[in-house]
């Protein structure tokens, strides 16, 4: 089920909130965790055991490293607990790229699997990492409710594509949390917030995209135009769903962390990556990174394990090398910058901004390509090595009709527009007149949605592959 359809916005959600408002506290997580089964099996209900399985393996475990905790019993439930969660991403994300790269090497014709990826897999799959993680380190205590758990890891509002919540993060608002009228306010916001974000740009710019794909009148500028749309498609794509699950998090008494703070303003590719899917780059640092010994090992073996950070972050992203690669262009940028680049770019005002655009532009060109072929072709497109024109009528014809999505999306990815209204808010004039008009235009804003829904076609959120 999407957020972004009419079922959700105006059968399940009311449905849900509903209920949860009626129930009393000691069952408000059960509800949650019903109607978290629901959402998850509405689109595909044989996957749901698979979950439940690893929920369930991952609250043994948290209970049994608890119980042994300080001895050698514990690391190996922990090795255990790794080993199972990673089994089950492994064998339905992983395994067929593992036996098409074999049969590559060899000559082989081993079958491929061809098994569809159970939705949202690699976020919870973290959570439960993350979980069984520090409870060994002593950070949380073991979750004796199993309701409570499996209501952390099935959250509905960030199961399908994050962000990646930590237990240690919501611990306490699981067992108390604080509804208020101000809170339900800010969350509705911020889910009408991000529901725009998806439908009125992502979507709009992904019709650009797929205009471009099956065109046969390419120039120079349409390739680029074709690479900044698509890097802000998934931009206001993720960061509109993040939007949404932090939004429907208040709703329900919930407070996420932040996901995304307006990377594309960043000065260099190491800012570009504290700003960009932040819950993810968090998880890898304090999961991987520093147990590899981080920075406090030698000059050699840092290079290192910053190499195996990234190439895992990619291949986190999709089991295709070109995710893989488009993790170690990011290792690559990150080593230049930490070793040489970094301080000359803090010196530069405008051509570091520059340089992380023409970077995250590539980058994302990378990754969107499905093959080497493809990418060869798109670059080639950029840098006019493809006998490609420098432009054509049909790139102009796209450039007008498109203009206002894309000058839209380009203040939307910066603080402007965010700074201009709290800047109107601190005056009494401006926020009278705010506090007046805010719900009448997110009350607009989501009738317009809703007939975008109404007469528009299925449109899945990009992470979802992921």
């Amino acid at each position: 089920m999407l957020f972004s359809s009419v079922p959700f916005l105006y059968y399940f959600l009311p449905s849900v909130l509903l209920l949860y408002l009626i129930a009393p506290r000691c069952l408000k997580n059960t509800v949650l965790l019903l109607a978290s089964l629901v959402f998850y099996a509405w689109g595909e209900p044989r996957y749901v055991a698979v979950m439940l399985v690893s929920v369930a393996l991952g609250y043994l475990f948290g209970l049994l490293i608890e119980r042994f905790r300080g001895k050698t019993a514990a690391k190996f439930f922990l090795v255990l607990s790794v080993i199972s969660s990673l089994s089950f991403l492994i064998y339905f994300k992983y395994a067929d790229f593992f036996i098409s790269n074999f049969n590559a090497a060899t000559g082989l014709s081993v079958p491929l699997l061809e098994i569809a990826l159970p939705v949202g897999i690699s976020f919870y799959t973290f959570q439960i990492l993350s979980y069984t993680v520090d409870v060994y380190r002593g950070e949380v205590n073991a979750q004796k409710n199993p309701i409570n758990l499996a209501a952390y890891i099935t959250l509905f509002p960030q199961l399908i594509a994050g962000p990646i919540v930590r237990y240690s993060d919501v611990a306490k608002q699981l067992e108390s949390r604080t509804h208020s009228f101000e809170k339900t306010a800010q969350g509705i916001r911020r889910f009408i917030i991000g529901l725009g974000k998806k439908i009125l740009i992502a979507d709009a710019l992904a019709v650009f995209c797929s205009a471009f794909t099956e065109s046969d009148d390419k120039s120079v500028l349409f390739f680029w135009l074709y690479a900044v749309a698509f890097s802000l498609q998934i931009y206001f794509d993720f960061s509109g769903y993040s939007d949404m699950a932090i939004g429907l998090g208040k709703i329900f008494g919930f407070d996420f962390l932040e996901n995304f703070n307006y990377p594309f303003i960043s000065g260099s590719i190491t800012e570009f990556w504290r700003r960009w899917h932040m819950s993810l780059g968090t998880w890898f640092r304090d999961y991987v990174y520093i147990p590899l010994g981080g920075n406090r090992v030698s000059r050699w073996r840092g290079l290192f394990n910053i190499f195996v950070v990234w190439m895992l972050t990619g291949f986190w992203h999709g089991a295709a090398w070109n995710f893989i690669f488009w993790g170690l262009f990011f290792a690559v940028c990150l080593l230049v910058e930490k070793l040489w680049l970094l301080p000359y770019l803090k010196k530069a005002k405008v051509w570091n901004h520059a340089y992380v655009l023409i970077l995250i532009l590539l980058s994302f060109t990378l990754f969107a390509s499905e093959d080497m072929k493809m990418l060869a072709f798109q670059l080639k497109g950029m840098f006019g090595l493809s006998g490609a024109p420098l432009i054509s009528a049909q790139t102009v014809y796209y450039l007008r009709s498109y203009a206002v999505i894309f000058i839209i999306a380009i203040l939307g990815s910066t603080p402007l527009i965010k700074n201009t209204f709290l800047s109107l808010q601190k005056r009494a004039v401006g926020e009278k007149i705010l506090g007046a008009a805010e719900p009448i235009a997110l009350v607009a804003l989501l009738a317009v949605m809703t007939g975008y829904l109404v007469d528009g076609s299925f449109s899945p959120f990009l992470y979802f592959r992921f």
